[in-house]
């Protein structure tokens, strides 16, 4: 392909924070972007900004008691905008970034950390109630109803004894009011679709490494298919459109030449197929996930075994010296998207040519 017609991955603008960087994450129809971290002395960093033109302007500075891990807009509507945050000693809240002095909601949803969080039925993204999920240190994945205080609404934890650390949860498969999963990733390389509907596991496999992060490629349609991200420097991609009975999902693997840890994935809402990594450092790669001429074939046996696609590399480029920790597209404006990094910097940044793939 013409290296002309490539995408770049450009750093707009480039700030320093006084705090280490967990997530950004932008508002939803606005300009504004949250960043959520944790202060010198172990506190909660919240920090609102927005972007004007080539600078940034700090809106809000609050500290809470907790270090902040993680956070969504997934559950809340267009019209209210609330954040729902997960922080370090277990807690989930939701905040109105217009008064920040109270979480509108809060729950003791976890034992110890809670690692990652996602959420929908809000922002008119998938159906169904509006509902938080969150993978904690406990190994515990709770869906919580931000309607319905302290009580899960749904809950998966592991067996007694087989406590693992969860470090990554993703919604998907929300294409009508009663369909929806989770996928959950672990320390130890297990990876869990679990099904909302039947309240139950719907398939499970194991990966080499550790799962660092998982997404659907689209919340709000049947399952097509979902990236696993893990430590080795490796992602996996899954079709979820044909489970075989024995074989479970087809599966493609891919390296990435930096060698470190692949610390997330995040697919460009305005193109499901084009999907950012997050190396461990500091390198941003952009791929392009291509289907197979034929999704399924029959095995001997007469039953569907899903066929896997390829993947081709777009772009990649270095920002910074440590790992990039987050990363958020913005799902107004293509190409434009916010990450952060543990060098305490946070980007804005442009990715250009997205509308010629």
């Amino acid at each position: 392909m013409d290296a002309r017609r490539m995408p770049q991955i450009l750093a707009h603008i480039t700030q320093g924070a006084t705090c280490t960087i967990h997530d950004t994450v932008w508002v939803p129809c606005s300009a504004k972007f949250v960043l959520l971290g944790s202060t010198s002395r172990n506190q909660g960093a919240f920090q609102i900004y927005e972007l004007e033109n080539t600078e940034i302007k700090k809106l809000k500075d609050v500290v809470k008691a907790d270090s902040f891990k993680c956070g969504t807009f997934g559950a809340s509507s267009v019209e209210h905008r609330c954040l729902a945050t997960g922080d370090y000693k277990g807690k989930l809240c939701t905040w109105d970034l217009e008064d920040l002095s109270l979480p509108v909601f809060h729950t003791k949803a976890h034992e110890s950390i809670i690692n990652a969080i996602d959420a929908i039925g809000g922002l008119g993204v998938g159906n169904g109630a509006p509902e938080i999920v969150t993978g904690g240190r406990d190994g515990k994945v709770l869906v919580w109803d931000p309607r319905q205080k302290d009580v899960p609404a749904a809950s998966f934890e592991p067996a007694s004894g087989g406590a693992r650390d969860c470090w990554a949860v993703g919604f998907g498969n929300s294409y009508n009011d009663e369909e929806r999963c989770i996928l959950a990733g672990y320390d130890n390389g297990d990876l869990k679709l679990f099904d909302l509907r039947l309240n139950k596991i719907r398939w499970e496999t194991t990966l080499p490494n550790g799962v660092c992060g998982v997404e659907f490629d689209r919340k709000d349609i049947k399952a097509n298919k979902c990236v696993a991200v893990t430590l080795e420097s490796k992602f996996h991609v899954f079709d979820l459109r044909t489970q075989h009975p024995d074989k479970g999902f087809a599966m493609m693997t891919e390296t990435l030449k930096h060698g470190t840890t692949v610390w997330g994935v995040r697919h460009l809402p305005q193109n499901r197929e084009i999907f950012m990594t997050l190396g461990g450092d500091g390198s941003l790669s952009l791929f392009k996930y291509s289907y197979p001429s034929q999704r399924w074939v029959k095995d001997g046996r007469d039953l569907k075994c899903g066929v896997a696609g390829t993947v081709e590399l777009l772009s990649n480029k270095s920002f910074a010296t440590q790992p990039i920790s987050c990363f958020n597209w913005n799902k107004d404006k293509e190409g434009l998207a916010v990450c952060g990094s543990f060098d305490q910097n946070f980007r804005v940044m442009v990715v250009t040519k997205l509308d010629k793939f």
